[in-house]
């Protein structure tokens, strides 16, 4: 299981939608519309299923603390 991800339109990082689901599954699903609360810039965005991507905990790679 995944977390669907999405994209700050203002600060271009990655933001987490609050939806958790497998890839296979996501890739499935009908097109869909969703908002989300960026809390890098503090606003909602608006973002269609085609433009999000599920990103596995088991893909992260761990950071170095500097």
């Amino acid at each position: 299981m995944g977390k669907i991800m999405v994209r700050c339109t203002q600060t271009g990082r990655s933001i987490e939608t609050g939806m958790e689901m497998e890839a296979a599954r996501f890739q499935r699903m009908p097109v869909f519309f969703s908002r989300t609360y960026c809390p890098h810039c503090r606003i909602h965005h608006e973002w269609f299923a085609a433009h999000a991507w599920v990103e596995d905990s088991r893909d992260r790679e761990p950071f170095a603390l500097a």
